[in-house]
């Protein structure tokens, strides 16, 4: 198609084939994806007084209700802990989390897309079908299309949610290739973690009231003896119990995993930044069950070879002292 230029403007020209004839090309048609849809919905008889108009707004509004969500979630901070009035999740630190709030957004997008489609014909239906302005129902008993549609969209959303669950579930239980391995021992009601490639560093883990809270340690999350693990390492967890089945739940790493008397849970984590990370127990467990609380301090792996080496010292108890340090950790629960 030649282009002519005339009066300062720009329009299209015939093009000049060999034949010396013009032939017009004709113009390109653009499918409105919204009146498309809007088409297939009227011929069952669902969108009776909704325009193509008010389906772009339905459209427009759950956009916006997701961007609103997803920046709502973006305002947590990285203190690998919540905050008062924070909405959405924890700023993730670890794979498996980055993972679990993808599928989670993916999750939340299907559900606002529906209950706004859904929320638009309950309105038509009940403006168009009311006794006053459909005084004579329709005796249409079934419709074909309209089953069709029921029936195939369900199971297409199904398909996209699935896939994705059963992946991120694989990647969150498979145990990738590890450098080091934590053992994690629930008691009533405090935690035990063993270090078996560190000399089995062996210690308890219990809360500090709030009469010895120092200044910056958050209430009801701080214990006396922090796990310590390096970032950017990929990590063994093993769980089990000596009592009652508690729950390790840190929400910022993507772990929540119960700890059984008489068996062995196991579990990853790579922590991918350095900072203090805090969780509780997530399982009814006793009268002192909000009392358990979980704090991982990561750390470089200069910094953690250190702290093996300050460990070993500290934590090298024989019998008697290791029954000492039990008796007292249990003194201090509430």
């Amino acid at each position: 198609m030649g282009v002519e230029l005339a009066n300062a403007g720009v329009r299209p020209c015939a093009h000049r084939g060999g034949g010396g004839g013009a032939r017009e090309l004709p113009p390109r048609k653009f499918v409105d994806p919204f009146r498309a849809i809007h088409g297939i919905l009227a011929k069952v008889g669902i969108l009776g007084i909704m325009t193509v108009g008010m389906l772009r707004t339905m459209f427009v509004l759950a956009l916006t209700l997701i961007g609103a969500a997803f920046f709502g979630a973006g305002e947590a901070v990285a203190a690998g802990r919540s905050e008062p009035w924070q909405m959405g999740f924890q700023t993730p630190a670890s794979p498996v989390m980055e993972r679990i709030v993808g599928f989670h957004n993916l999750l939340f997008s299907i559900e606002l897309m529906i209950v706004v489609l859904v929320t638009g014909i309950l309105f038509t239906i009940i403006v168009r079908f009311n006794s006053k302005a459909n005084p004579v129902p329709a005796k249409t008993t079934d419709n074909t299309l309209l089953e069709v549609i029921w029936t195939g969209v369900p199971v297409f959303i199904l398909m996209i949610v699935a896939i994705p669950s059963l992946k991120l579930l694989y990647y969150a239980d498979a145990t990738q290739e590890v450098e080091m391995t934590v053992k994690i021992t629930g008691n009533q009601w405090y935690w035990s973690y063993t270090y078996p490639d560190h000399g089995d560093i062996d210690f308890d883990s219990v809360l500090i009231p709030d009469d010895e809270l120092k200044e910056g340690q958050p209430r009801l999350l701080s214990v006396d003896n922090p796990v310590v693990l390096p970032a950017q390492t990929p990590v063994r967890l093993l769980f089990t119990s000596t009592d009652v089945i508690h729950n390790w739940a840190v929400p910022s790493l993507g772990l929540k995993l119960d700890a059984v008397p008489g068996r062995i849970n196991e579990s990853w984590v790579l922590i991918q930044s350095e900072g203090d990370y805090y969780g509780m127990c997530s399982e009814l467990c006793g009268v002192n069950h909000g009392f358990m609380p979980i704090h991982i301090k990561s750390v470089s792996k200069a910094e953690f070879a250190e702290w093996v080496e300050t460990a070993k010292q500290d934590f090298a108890a024989t019998e008697d002292q290791g029954a000492f340090r039990l008796t007292d950790a249990s003194a201090r629960i509430r």
